[in-house]
């Protein structure tokens, strides 16, 4: 086949654009940067033209270096950080605001105002989730209240709303198709997942017009085609937008975790287990969410997942904010000169915890250092946070499920460690299960955009693309696993809370 599918990755850190032909290899593919704001604490924020331009640019580049032309792009499928919240001026396109990231913490004290008024079974009852900053509502409400005039002009209906999928689409289409999916709005903290439609009291509880929301799609389905004269996206005019999906979905897609029972997690800024539930929406004891997986055609199937804040955020940490690598690669040489982290435990709650301990007042802890710690006992340590973070989210899904996991899909950036997938293998018992290409979650919205429009026939033909590339097996027995959980639920423990003022008083 002589046409291609384009996938838009629009993620927390840069905006990825990766070609994927017939078989789901890379054609070609692009990557872009850009910058992260924190002016506060707990506080991160990104410029909506910024990730726009970053994309627009990615675009390009992967266009050009594939000796592509638009008419050679059979559809286009979008995926993306979820949560993120833009604002904008229905007439002008402009953004009242920053993009509130979804690792941003500013509105714990509006969650913190929800639970107080008792909605917390409500919220968890329609929206499948629990009342956190994590997602996409009260960061509206904090747009609407901060911003002088935003709710009024919201109210007069001059303003929009939209995740970065939102976004992306408005703009690429010229203003015209103002839509998300079903992935995307079951993130957003307004969505019932299981009526299928804006939760009307969510709406009146935060002072959210409903005219201000996009309209909700199939993950699979018709969202437009990109218009001419779009700034950094001319290379694509005319192409069919047939897919959109956030970012974990999609992955899990992209892994073919197709039935129920089946599991991914994703190593990436964050961490995102998921467990494919089938058609019926679960409801967790444990501190898990539940989400809607994706919507194809009239199915609607759904999942269990949990999120870990930081994960691959770390390793940039380590890079970028204490010089102690050059590369993200280089953690891995570091980490391998040494045996294990020499007693030195991180619990990387920079933004919080997330599943299962949902604390927003979390924050980053070290233990375990001596004088003879050193900067390769720290890089281990790294790696081990982001094992141990997915390991607390293995166990409350296994409990809420009550069966054990025998294989979970590892996809991500980080998934590239050895050392990690090992260590992983290590801590739940299990086999790891890497695929050949880990690009799961751009490949996913590729697959979903060319299932909208004949690219690929069905969910067999995009089973039958995936190869493995490594499993990972325990080399650890039950004894050594449990002393070091153990030994993490001690560090977790003096972490939890510790910028609540009240709690500190």
């Amino acid at each position: 086949m002589d046409k291609y599918i384009l996938a838009l990755d629009q993620g927390t850190t840069s905006s990825r654009a990766i070609i994927f032909d017939c078989r789901g290899r890379v054609h070609s593919s692009a990557q872009k940067e850009f910058k992260q704001y924190y002016p506060s604490d707990g506080w991160v924020e990104h410029d909506p033209f910024r990730i726009l331009e970053s994309q627009g640019l990615a675009v390009a580049d992967a266009m050009r270096s594939g000796g592509l032309k638009a008419s050679d792009i059979a559809a286009i499928g979008i995926t993306n950080q979820r949560e993120t919240t833009v604002v904008w001026d229905r007439k002008t396109g402009e953004p009242i605001y920053n993009a509130i990231v979804w690792q941003c913490r500013r509105t714990a004290d509006i969650c913190e105002d929800l639970k107080a008024r008792g909605l917390s079974d409500y919220v968890n009852e329609h929206t499948g989730l629990i009342i956190d900053a994590y997602f996409s509502a009260t960061k509206i409400k904090w747009i609407l209240d901060n911003v002088p005039g935003a709710r009024q002009r919201a109210e007069n209906g001059e303003l929009l709303f939209g995740t970065i999928d939102t976004w992306l689409i408005w703009n690429l289409t010229g203003g015209k198709v103002h839509a998300t999916d079903y992935s995307n709005a079951s993130r957003t903290m307004l969505y019932d997942i299981d009526r299928l439609c804006w939760d009307e009291r969510m709406l009146e509880e935060l002072g959210i017009p409903h005219s201000m929301l996009p309209e909700v799609r199939p993950s699979s389905g018709n969202f437009g085609t990109v218009a001419a004269g779009i700034h950094g996206f001319e290379s694509i005019a005319g192409a069919a937008i047939a897919g959109a999906a956030g970012d974990q979905q999609a992955a899990m897609f992209g892994q073919g975790c197709f039935s129920k029972g089946m599991a991914k997690n994703t190593y990436g800024t964050g961490c995102f287990l998921m467990l494919n539930t089938g058609d019926t929406s679960m409801r967790s004891r444990s501190g898990l969410v539940s989400t809607i997986a994706w919507g194809i055609g009239d199915e609607v199937q759904y999942a269990l997942e949990g999120s870990v804040f930081n994960a691959g955020s770390v390793i940039k940490w380590m890079r970028d904010e204490l010089g102690l690598i050059k590369t993200s690669a280089d953690i891995n040489t570091l980490a391998s000169s040494v045996r294990d982290s020499g007693g030195v435990l991180l619990v990387p709650a920079f933004t919080g915890l997330g599943a299962p301990y949902w604390d927003m007042y979390a924050r980053g802890t070290m233990l375990g250092i001596t004088r003879g710690t050193t900067s390769a006992h720290i890089a281990r340590a790294v790696l081990d946070s982001i094992a141990f973070q997915v390991k607390d989210m293995v166990s409350a899904m296994e409990e809420d499920v009550g069966f054990r996991f025998s294989e979970l899909r590892a996809d991500g950036g980080a998934s590239a460690s050895d050392i990690l997938m090992q260590t992983q293998s290590d801590l739940l018992g299990i086999c790891i299960n890497r695929p050949s290409n880990t690009e799961t979650t751009a490949l996913g919205a590729a697959y979903m955009a060319g299932l909208h429009v004949g690219f690929w026939e069905s969910i067999e033909v995009i089973e039958s693309n995936r190869v493995v590339e490594r499993e990972f097996r325990p080399q650890i027995d039950s004894s050594q696993r449990e002393y070091r959980y153990a030994q993490w639920k001690r560090a977790v423990e003096r972490s939890l809370r510790w910028a609540d003022d009240s709690y500190k008083q």
